[in-house]
């Protein structure tokens, strides 16, 4: 199965790091960017088998970057893309879903739940 490549975009450092070694121990190839503006550089320059972005992030929001990949011809526009969101509104959640995340996962997680949503998202597809 290889090792599968994830972009980890998240403005929090100490989350990033815990995320990065949480997923690394599971085998994933992590790359991470530090804001929205990154993640989006990040995804149109190579491919990933999946993105992590936090909805809250500098330059771009994560709904703002999964809007942009959905419509972008990017080798990356139908890869699983899970939020990371503290905004637990239905409106909030309506919206993301409309710009096309896969998943959604509300502050404060189990670094164990996200393995177990991501481990679910890759060996879906």
């Amino acid at each position: 199965m290889g090792n599968r490549k994830i972009l980890l975009a998240d403005d929090e450092t100490a989350l990033r790091f815990l995320l990065t070694e949480t997923l690394a121990d599971e085998g994933y190839v992590i790359t991470e960017a530090e804001d929205g503006e990154q993640a989006t550089a990040k995804l149109a320059a190579e491919p990933y088998d999946l993105v992590i972005l936090d909805y809250m992030m500098p330059e771009k929001t994560g709904v703002d970057v999964c809007a942009w990949l959905r419509g972008s011809d990017s080798p990356n526009r139908d890869i699983p893309v899970v939020l990371l969101t503290a905004k637990a509104l239905e409106k909030d959640k309506e919206k993301a879903m409309a710009a096309g995340v896969t998943s959604y996962i509300v502050k404060p997680f189990s670094p164990l739940a996200l393995i177990g949503v991501v481990n679910g998202l890759l060996e879906r597809g």
